[in-house]
């Protein structure tokens, strides 16, 4: 699949950090620090301002080193099994294990397209386009968990599953150093209770958002805690059999669905 299918714009203006983070082995605070020590150049002018913006023809450098940018290159997605115990990141200040320390030197540039929390597990596609990367982040697609919580689906959970919910307190079940306070919740797509008992339960829950710690936020202001979190389908690209811990490419016909899917978004 050829990058003209779903090719970002010539002209496309973005952070420079964020350009530097999408086509080199730095993360976005790295090549901060890089632009602070006046080691990045934008058309052989030293830049040190942060909020700078560059198009994809500009001419960037680190150290006097171009960074290429492939403007017809083959897009790559790829399908991994997060274990729980790892960071969607390129790096952590905590130094905890990424999902880049697994997936190895030659996804170093590519993008998860939305996350998993440090507790969660499942599928992760990451890809080596920005444009691809927003569109799927963004997109109202599918998205299918596996969830375990310690009590009960109550007919007030299930009400709020079919009806959606809007908490002004959302703050339940999110991380400690998280700003977000209020939420909206759509309506779940669908739901299958696997078990249900007063010390445990199992679901299976399709929603269209990815929004932070959704689902932990949404359980936890009904007194539950989500025990386990896997994710097991991202629009349609499923884990079927990937072990844990591995990562593959789409097949051929996963590759038709997504630029398919693509060529609408850009024709809407």
């Amino acid at each position: 699949m050829k990058k003209r299918d779903e090719e970002i714009e010539e002209y496309e203006i973005q952070r420079l950090n964020k350009f530097i983070s999408h086509n080199t082995k730095y993360s976005r605070r790295e090549a901060d620090k890089l632009i602070e020590e006046g080691k990045v150049r934008v058309n052989n002018k030293p830049i040190t301002n942060l909020a700078t913006k560059v198009k994809t023809t500009d001419k960037v450098s680190i150290n006097n080193t171009i960074i290429k940018y492939e403007k017809n290159k083959i897009i790559t997605v790829v399908c991994y099994n997060k274990p729980k115990g790892e960071i969607v990141s390129k790096v952590d200040p905590q130094g905890r294990k990424t999902i880049f320390d697994s997936l190895g030197a030659k996804f170093k540039h590519f993008m998860p397209i939305g996350r998993l929390d440090y507790a969660s597990e499942g599928l992760i596609l990451l890809t080596d386009s920005v444009d691809v990367m927003n569109k799927l982040a963004n997109s109202d697609l599918e998205r299918l968990y596996k969830i375990k919580v310690d009590g009960e689906i109550s007919h007030k959970v299930e009400e709020a599953m079919k009806n959606g919910l809007d908490l002004e307190d959302a703050r339940a079940g999110g991380h400690e150093k998280s700003k977000i306070v209020s939420m909206k919740f759509a309506p779940f797509l669908a739901y299958d209770i696997l078990t249900n008992g007063t010390k445990f339960s199992k679901i299976k829950v399709s929603i269209i958002e990815g929004k932070n710690r959704e689902l932990r936020r949404f359980f936890a202001h009904f007194g539950l805690e989500v025990l386990d979190l896997k994710r097991l389908e991202y629009g349609g690209i499923s884990l079927n059999n990937l072990p844990t811990g591995k990562s593959r490419y789409l097949t051929k016909e996963e590759y038709r669905d997504l630029r398919h899917y693509i060529n609408q978004k850009d024709n809407d």
